[in-house]
């Protein structure tokens, strides 16, 4: 709000009519500035705000909060303050929550959406592996002529082993690249269900990347691990 009304100056000493929230016409003097708050959400932007000494300008309302900030044991300090609040008016019903509470209300929506999504990705993962797993090992099968010559040839079972990682990484890293450039232009649709990190954040990228190349190598091992262990006279026979 400071910025909004006096973009070019100090807003210290300033005033400003506060009438239109009480009918009281007197100009408030500006004392001091603080940091935007998120009053009702996290997800909603923060708005012009005037913090007023309730003793100053008193209202009638039936919603009063007070701010505590403590480092005792939560609980003590819940039960005191509703003695004081009992002692002070039976009927005034409290309600007491913590800021990771509060928190937790405010991204339980949110909470709930991207769990589904995890769960829908993690299945997708598992498919991902089978799938990974089946072709490779359906493509070793298939090889398994080729393997044995390459062997009877003088091809060590680590050289195999890398020819089979080596083409498992290779295809994996042009689906990778498909996948990623797609996923660009998918994300603008979670940016609602994100907060303080960007749809297209390149550490996520990476991060996903380097799982799917992970999972990947994985998927190729026990096949690849299959294709070291053929005896070479029993592969050249292979119909």
């Amino acid at each position: 709000m400071a910025k909004e009304k006096w973009p070019n100056g100090d807003a210290l000493g300033r005033t400003i009519e506060f009438g239109n929230m009480d009918g009281d016409l007197h100009l408030l003097t500006i004392i001091g500035v603080v940091g935007d708050v998120r009053e009702g959400s996290v997800e909603v932007p923060p708005r012009p705000t005037i913090y007023v000494n309730y003793r100053q300008r008193p209202q009638s309302t039936s919603h009063f909060t007070v701010v505590l900030q403590t480092g005792a044991d939560v609980h003590s300090v819940t039960t005191a303050a509703r003695k004081i609040l009992r002692d002070f008016d039976p009927n005034v019903p409290p309600n007491f929550s913590t800021f990771p509470q509060i928190f937790a209300t405010a991204f339980e929506t949110r909470r709930f959406s991207l769990t589904i999504v995890a769960i829908f990705a993690g299945t997708a993962l598992l498919l991902a592996m089978a799938g990974i797993y089946g072709v490779t090992a359906y493509s070793v099968a298939r090889r398994t002529r080729e393997i044995g010559v390459r062997m009877a040839l003088g091809a060590t079972r680590v050289e195999v082993l890398m020819m089979i990682l080596g083409d498992g990484a290779v295809t994996a890293m042009i689906g990778v690249t498909i996948g990623v450039a797609g996923s660009l232009l998918v994300t603008r649709a979670m940016q609602s269900l994100l907060f303080g990190v960007s749809s297209a954040d390149p550490i996520t990228f990476i991060a996903v990347t380097v799982l799917l190349m992970f999972v990947t190598l994985v998927a190729c091992w026990v096949p690849a691990r299959k294709a070291t262990s053929v005896d070479p006279l029993v592969a050249l026979r292979y119909e």
